[in-house]
């Protein structure tokens, strides 16, 4: 009985995808924005000083419209935090199996080398408030603090079901599958999860009040 209830859902997920993507909504809408390119290199005391370009291959393996990826370093102590958002677009898949969909970064870091060893969702207040996903990750003796969430139409998502379910809903009603995946890592030295903690909340605080200028509520 489990396994025909799981192909029962499966089936049915698999039918709104087609009656969504095939009827309620055929033309993509693509909302004004600005580009990454002329996004601030400095906010408050953070400043970007090594924005870096990605490859042609991974931007296609991305599927991404457009990005920023830079070090952003504080004028005090906090050290540097690498930013990342990716904006596609729009987010599709095909029946060839071709898709430019968000990768959760849930499995990329694995496959870069990184061990998740601890996984939390919690309750953001900066920005436009909402929820992340709170990650520490392991290679070697490095530990990493990264925060990440899925924003687009004025949210905040830390779920990857949520995502997609609103990815459905704002295609049928909107004809909008835009969308971008926020992401900030903060190296923990020497063991101390706490000030990684303080570095992540003073960057975030300075950059996401900037960001629905390039991702489009």
């Amino acid at each position: 009985m489990n396994t025909l209830l799981k192909l029962a859902v499966a089936l049915l997920f698999i039918g709104l995808n087609l009656y969504v993507f095939r009827f309620l909504a055929r033309a993509d809408v693509l909302p004004d924005r600005e580009q990454f390119a002329a996004f601030p290199q400095v906010a408050d005391a953070w400043r970007c000083n090594s924005w870096h370009r990605m490859d042609d291959e991974i931007i296609e393996q991305l599927g991404v419209t457009d990005y920023l990826l830079c070090d952003f370093v504080h004028d005090g102590d906090h050290g540097v935090v690498n930013v990342y958002t990716g904006y596609h677009a729009t987010q599709t898949r095909d029946v060839s199996g071709g898709e430019n969909v968000i990768h959760t970064p849930e499995h990329c870091l694995p496959g870069a080398g990184w061990d998740i060893i601890q996984s939390d969702i919690v309750p953001m207040e900066i920005g436009l408030g909402g929820e992340a996903k709170r990650v520490v990750v392991a290679k070697g003796n490095a530990r990493n603090l990264v925060y990440f969430w899925y924003q687009s139409r004025g949210r905040m998502i830390a779920s990857n079901y949520e995502k997609v379910l609103y990815l459905f809903v704002d295609r049928a009603l909107d004809g909008r599958t835009d969308g971008s995946l926020v992401r900030f890592t903060v190296p923990i030295l020497h063991g101390d999860e706490e000030k990684a903690e303080a570095t992540f909340l003073s960057v975030a605080q300075a950059l996401t009040p900037l960001l629905p200028d390039y991702v489009p509520n």
